[in-house]
């Protein structure tokens, strides 16, 4: 077993989804082979977790235009065409049909996500996100939204102030943000790195048979 593949195992472990309960055994079996899974729907349930507000099933397809809700125990790990999501707690997001005019709406919450090529609209409570083949975090609250572009390209309007478009580029966090829709606030403000890490990034790219850019080059691991 090569040292990469060791690590991966590792990780996965530890994200809990080797576990009897983790991942399907259709994935199990890949990782048995040493393959990539590329397998849709959802790949982990734990705790309270709805789509379309009804209860899900490890395997269950994700679809555009579901509804994805996780209660306060809840966590859901899952993929959309080559799109892998982690939907931690107390989190509700809506999929759009179409990605270039609403490819998801965080309405609260928590979402860590990997994307594939391509244009792609974001619409949290406090500004309007266009990205490109990229991957960010999201925690939104109504007036308040952290947004870390973990890596790529990504330009920013925020509901505060309309026709106002921030161009981000980054390659391994450089430049989160707290976005604001609140008087007396800036609408746009640096922040820290915060809940998320590189191992659920590459847990994320490898459910889509790829690696984050950071992968292997030694950079610091959050």
């Amino acid at each position: 077993m090569n040292r990469s593949r060791r690590r991966l195992l590792r990780q996965l472990s530890v994200l809990g989804l080797l576990s009897g309960m983790g991942i399907p055994g259709l994935i199990r079996s890949a990782l048995a082979a040493g393959n990539y899974p590329g397998v849709q729907g959802l790949h982990k349930v734990k705790g309270e977790v709805r789509i379309n507000g009804k209860r899900t099933w490890e395997g269950q397809p994700v679809l555009p235009g579901d509804k994805v809700t996780t209660g306060a125990d809840g966590e859901a790990i899952y993929v959309i065409d080559r799109n892998a999501f982690l939907q931690r707690s107390n989190s509700v997001v809506q999929f759009g049909r179409e990605a270039t005019k609403e490819f998801f709406r965080v309405v609260t919450g928590r979402i860590l996500s990997v994307f594939e090529p391509g244009e792609k609209r974001l619409v949290v409570p406090t500004a309007v996100i266009g990205i490109r083949g990229t991957a960010c975090y999201i925690e939104a609250e109504p007036k308040k939204v952290y947004f870390c572009l973990c890596y790529g390209t990504a330009e920013i309007e925020p509901k505060a102030e309309p026709g106002r478009v921030e161009r981000i580029e980054t390659r391994h966090h450089d430049h989160p943000v707290y976005i604001h829709h609140d008087k007396g606030m800036p609408s746009m403000v640096n922040a820290k790195v915060a809940n998320h890490t590189d191992d659920e990034l590459i847990m994320l790219e490898w459910l889509n048979r790829r690696r984050p850019p950071f992968y292997g080059q030694g950079l610091t691991e959050y």
